[in-house]
């Protein structure tokens, strides 16, 4: 084991812990947003470093839905909270325990970047590059926490989406606003805008992968443009964002043996946000699907680099910030995003030279043998093949189900529990998870239909 690596995480939870507890009595104890404003950049800036609330708090509830994975009966009745049960087995309603859920996170969240913002414009303080870049991280954080909200509680971008509900866009930091569903378009519209407009004030790397930079703010418009199907615009900042990092780990260079192979802070990593690990995802209880498994070539080392065997049954070890899941941004996935947007773009070739390119770094030295279409739908599919092999348990999976199925993918969800099958069908309302059933009574926007 690299005990480095793991101790490792727990130091930084422990650095951050004092500034997270002063932070916190920002945005928990005065109710009032006029107290919660600071005065100085230093303080700003210490609500963007607020770990607890904007980097430890990306929503786990994509990742508890989504199908890597599997529980055996055993596990799934010894889960600690019946809220688990029902979201993995597709529910309709009660799906989050009230006061403390993915929705509390997010919008926690979504009010520290406001009253950032809202105390920068209304401040005197000199409009130069760290105000810029301040500005810069709130924007970029804030849209973040909109995309992953659309992603767990809207239907997938489609035609329908000038009038299909999505999230509520909280404009401030006046807790007397009241709240209401944005359309599902007017949603991914701000996402755009938070983050086109953050672009220009922010460096191209950050001090810290912790802090949003230019390139995060590229991988996020690529990854936001890549859910919209919008796959021109989705080539260019995933293209963007390459431009500025377009590091790839050589995992032949990891120990596959250690429990946790990856360093932290990697060079692929671009935006480092994460999931503590959780109950029911943890890696003593989620297993891995047999047949992700089995996708995976001989010597293909990411299937000793993600996963480890127990039992008779494969383990997720982590990867770029372990043992917590790693939700971030990461060269890794804008290779695939680019390779996915040039082979739909028409470029088949190019786009499996990219392909190629992340994958060879991936293989053994010398057995990588580089992959060739003939055509565009066979690309496609060993595009995506490798999306998914690559990108295991890291908040993406859940949302690439509901885009493909709104193409047509016909991608069937399916678990067995007590002998008894559970399914989730192309498109089924479903993937638009209920929203919390205390937020529903307390604002009286409607839920979403079942």
């Amino acid at each position: 084991m690299k005990k480095t690596n793991h101790f490792g995480y727990w130091l930084l939870l422990a650095l951050f812990a004092a500034g997270i507890l002063g932070c916190q009595k920002l945005l928990d104890e005065k109710p009032d947003q006029r107290l919660v404003i600071p005065s100085t950049l230093a303080d700003f800036q210490a609500l963007m470093d607020n770990f607890g609330v904007l980097t430890a708090k990306d929503l786990v509830s994509a990742e508890i839905s989504a199908d890597d994975y599997y529980l055996t009966d055993a596990d799934f009745v010894a889960l600690p909270g019946e809220y688990e049960r029902r979201m993995y087995s597709w529910q309709k309603d009660n799906f989050f325990e009230p006061g403390s859920n993915d929705w509390a996170y997010l919008y926690k969240a979504v009010y520290a970047c406001n009253a950032v913002l809202e105390g920068l414009e209304a401040s005197t303080i000199t409009r130069d590059t760290r105000y810029n870049d301040i500005k810069g991280q709130a924007l970029v954080y804030r849209a973040k926490c909109f995309l992953q909200g659309l992603g767990l509680w809207a239907k997938a971008y489609q035609v329908s989406s000038a009038t299909d509900l999505g999230i509520p866009l909280r404009p401030n930091a006046d807790f007397n606003t009241p709240s209401t569903r944005a359309t599902v378009q007017e949603g991914y519209q701000k996402v755009l805008a938070d983050l086109k407009a953050a672009v220009p004030l922010l460096p191209d790397k950050a001090l810290s992968a912790t802090r949003p930079s230019k390139a995060a703010a590229y991988g996020l418009l690529a990854r936001t443009f890549l859910y919209m199907g919008n796959y021109q615009a989705a080539e260019s900042y995933a293209d963007s964002c390459l431009r500025i990092n377009a590091a790839l780990l050589d995992y032949n260079k990891l120990n596959v043996a250690d429990r946790y192979p990856v360093a932290l802070f990697n060079p692929e990593v671009v935006f480092n946000t994460f999931v503590p690990p959780a109950t029911i995802v943890g890696n003593t209880r989620a297993k891995i699907v047999p047949e992700l498994l089995q996708a995976y070539q001989a010597n293909d080392l990411r299937k000793q680099v993600f996963y480890f065997e127990s039992g008779g049954a494969f383990y997720f070890k982590g990867t770029y910030f372990q043992p917590a899941l790693f939700f971030g941004l990461a060269t890794d996935e804008m290779y695939l995003t680019l390779a996915e947007c040039q082979v739909r773009n028409g470029k088949t070739d190019l786009g499996m030279q990219t392909l190629n390119k992340l994958l060879v770094a991936r293989f053994k030295t010398g057995t990588f043998v580089p992959l060739v279409a003939s055509d565009k739908t066979t690309a496609l599919n060993m595009v995506l093949s490798e999306r998914r092999k690559e990108l295991v348990m890291r908040g993406l999976r859940w949302m690439d189900v509901k885009r493909l199925n709104a193409e047509g993918g016909n991608i069937v969800l399916k678990r067995t529990i007590g002998g008894i099958d559970y399914t989730l069908t192309p498109n089924d309302k479903r993937y638009a998870l209920p929203l919390p059933e205390d937020i529903i009574a307390l604002t009286g926007m409607p839920q979403n239909e079942r």
